[in-house]
């Protein structure tokens, strides 16, 4: 069907004005013809983004794993459905069939079951990226328990709270994970979380790294002898179109961390279909996606968008620089890959070291190039599209969020002319807006504004877990009948977006969106710390990395100010992870605040970024010397 393999720019043309036409009678034909339904809907779409509230598909019955494995086994048993690359190059990698992860997605089913979880349970997955990571994330859905993967960087603290928010039965873990040369307690981590957590009967242990833990009685289990029992047969549980399949955490400006429910139906139709036309997937392609299945990209373009299209994903323990900088391109010549999926902030550290590491792999396998997590610079553009695209490759630049479920602006390989920097145009479906400060939508092109988005989609986040109420004042409220994605974008005189930045005190660090708030409410637990205050500040490597403005509560503190940098990370670390740390922090005894108390964000912005021509009116600030006296002692 020609609506779900877009292959000129003409027809990308034709299917998105049909898209925005009829978004209803679009998305339909989609569901019809590529996805398998034990029930067809009632009605495709109803929704009042005022409450907001958003249904697609209403009435349908589905499971989405009978569309990413047992569908496939008629035709493709035998193909390979994921490819393991392990942490360290001389460990085997391990290929598992669609016929194979059928069995291991039953029996680890029936093992949850076995263990009293049911539909609409949750379940906390904490693990490393190996293969029990995306079976038991497949095990939850085949038996509608909903899943809550926790990154496994994440502290004890950090791990706990997203347990104790959504009411976790039960947590999968291993004995520990390989990082690079370094092993991580990953199990010691959980043992600390679940000392603050009363909901959790059972915690299913993976053998990892085969190290020595403790094993609490009645509580945790080895996870193998549990599947060994198990039976290769599960009846997959028939869910509604709108049934939670899992939540995913992301950081917010204020407070904790946003609980992100996506549904079964209009997830699984969105993310198959952007797989499909986003990396333009043949049916003996190889891709491979470097992300962790912990964040929305792995959930979305590792899991269930490739599996839905019966492709071959690849999923990587290991780092990029171990055991040097030509990890990741050995990896693409030993399976020859065809897609490659990547982060800028990696892409910035490759292009750093010696091309040697490039130039020793063959690379010519790989036909399509990506980049997620934030806004490509041009610099890193270029080097990926000369040393390892071979200006062969397009590179599709992707904006999304955990909230879209999807990709939602990228161009279309071969068929969108690209330009560094730029998202390029909205996937079919999409329909984005700018919006200018006064709620007013821009028009026309070579304009700046909010980014917006004014009609559903059908993977948007339906709500956050149990706070309806912040979901609708988060993404609804600055923009009436708008879908707001906190980031501020440009259109051209083509019509193509660039995402300038997020437009709140969320700062993308590596990729990773880090909430001020949080960060700030960790260090103002150092008995030493009075006040503090967080910003970006650009990073060659990172994108941005973090600058903390600290106010100490005596002046005179006696301890040197090194040994206070220090015990500040350990505070950030405990509490979120060390992908939080501050890679600057200034010691002043003030920050620039208006009159009502509100910190001027702005202003400490331009002094980290260097940037001090032009600070703005600072004659409303209740306390202007204070700026003097930061810029004066700027790292």
């Amino acid at each position: 069907m020609s609506n779900y393999h877009i292959k000129s720019l003409e027809e990308y043309f034709q299917v998105y004005r049909k898209s925005v036409q009829n978004p209803e009678r679009f998305w339909e034909e989609i569901a019809e013809e590529n996805f398998m339904w034990r029930k067809r809907w009632d009605n495709v779409l109803s929704y009042d983004l005022n409450k907001p509230e958003v249904s697609w598909f209403e009435g349908a019955k589905l499971n989405i794993t009978e569309n990413c494995i047992d569908r496939h086994l008629y035709t493709k048993g035998d193909k390979t459905a994921i490819i393991f690359e392990p942490n360290g190059p001389s460990q085997k990698a391990v290929h598992i069939t669609y016929n194979q992860l059928y069995e291991r997605v039953c029996k680890f089913a029936n093992v949850l079951k076995s263990q009293g979880i049911k539909k609409g349970d949750r379940v906390c997955i904490y693990l490393p990226m190996i293969p029990e990571l995306a079976v038991s994330v497949l095990a939850c859905a085949r038996i509608g328990a909903i899943h809550s993967v926790v990154f496994a960087g994440f502290s004890a603290t950090a791990l706990a709270t997203r347990i104790n928010d959504c009411d976790c039965k039960m947590v999968l873990t291993s004995d520990g994970s390989f990082r690079g040369n370094k092993t991580i307690d990953l199990k010691g981590i959980v043992d600390e979380a679940l000392l603050s957590c009363n909901g959790v009967d059972t915690v299913l242990v993976v053998n990892r790294i085969n190290s020595e833990i403790e094993m609490k009685e009645g509580r945790d289990q080895w996870l193998q002898p549990l599947l060994d029992n198990a039976q290769v047969q599960c009846e997959p549980e028939i869910m509604a179109a709108e049934d939670p399949l899992f939540i995913l955490y992301t950081s917010g400006s204020t407070g904790k961390p946003k609980g992100m429910v996506h549904s079964t139906a209009g997830y699984m139709v969105y993310t198959g279909y952007t797989f499909k036309n986003v990396f333009q997937y043949r049916e003996d392609d190889i891709y491979w996606c470097t992300a962790d299945i912990g964040w929305i990209t792995g959930h979305s373009y590792i899991v269930y968008g490739p599996l839905a299209n019966g492709a071959t994903t690849v999923m990587f323990e290991g780092v990029p620089n171990y055991p040097d900088w030509g990890r990741f391109w050995e990896i693409v010549e030993k399976h020859k890959i065809n897609q490659f999926y990547t982060a800028p902030t990696a892409i910035r550290a490759l292009a750093k070291e010696n091309l040697d590491f490039v130039e020793k792999y063959d690379l010519s396998s790989l036909k399509i190039l990506g980049t997620v997590g934030e806004p490509i610079n041009e610099e890193a553009w270029h080097w990926y599209n000369d040393n390892i695209g071979n200006k062969q490759s397009p590179i599709v630049d992707t904006w999304w969020q955990t909230e879209t479920g999807g990709i939602m602006i990228s161009p279309i390989p071969f068929s969108t002319p690209t330009i560094p920097t730029y998202a390029t145009l909205p996937l079919p479906g999409i329909q984005p807006a700018l919006m200018d400060e006064n709620g007013e939508e821009l028009t026309g092109n070579q304009v700046s504004g909010r980014l917006c988005i004014k009609f559903p989609w059908p993977a948007m986040a339906r709500t956050i877990w149990g706070n309806h109420a912040r979901y609708k004042e988060t993404y609804f409220s600055a923009y009436p009948n708008r879908y707001f994605t906190g980031d501020g974008a440009m259109r051209n005189s083509t019509g193509y977006y660039r995402i300038t930045g997020r437009v709140d005190d969320v700062i993308i660090v590596s990729g990773h969106n880090l909430g001020t708030a949080p960060i700030e409410d960790a260090i103002n637990e150092h008995p030493a710390v009075a006040e503090s205050a967080i910003v970006g500040f650009p990073h060659e490597i990172k994108g941005s990395a973090l600058y903390g403005f600290v106010i100490l509560k005596e002046t005179g503190e006696s301890r040197s100010h090194d040994n206070l940098r220090k015990e500040i990370n350990q505070i950030i670390t405990e509490h979120i992870g060390p992908i939080a740390k501050l890679d600057k922090i200034q010691f002043t005894n003030g920050l620039p605040k208006t009159r009502s108390g509100k910190i001027m964000r702005r202003i400490l912005r331009k002094i980290a970024g260097k940037d001090t021509s032009n600070l703005g009116d600072t004659s409303t600030l209740l306390n202007p010397e204070v700026v003097e006296d930061i810029m004066r002692n700027v790292l």
